[in-house]
């Protein structure tokens, strides 16, 4: 199985988090996220197709915003919070804090 690409906090860009940040789909998923140690695709894929789920995992892989680990054949994420907030600093909370 492939190993995910993650980019370093210092090459975390402001317009790829908001970019990832903006579809719908993902927000929720970072939401999920933000409640949980990790969780597998699967418990966050909303009953959404593979392919429509591997791209927005993807999407906030790139952006920085989920580390992804695979055990076995299961791809386990994690919000990258800590690492967000050392970026940019309070960004996460007031993203996530709004209804």
């Amino acid at each position: 199985m492939r190993t995910h690409k993650h980019p370093m906090p210092a090459d975390f860009s402001l317009e790829r988090l908001l970019y990832a940040l903006s579809d719908p789909v993902r927000l929720e998923i970072v939401r999920c996220l933000a409640g949980l140690d990790e969780a597998s695709c699967g418990e966050l894929d909303g009953g959404r197709p593979k392919s429509s789920v591997s791209h927005h995992f993807r999407v906030l892989r790139d952006a920085g915003l989920v580390h992804t680990r695979t055990v076995g054949t299961t791809h386990m994420n994690s919000l990258r919070a800590a690492e967000l907030e050392q970026r940019f600093p309070g960004l996460l909370k007031s993203i996530l804090a709004q209804d």
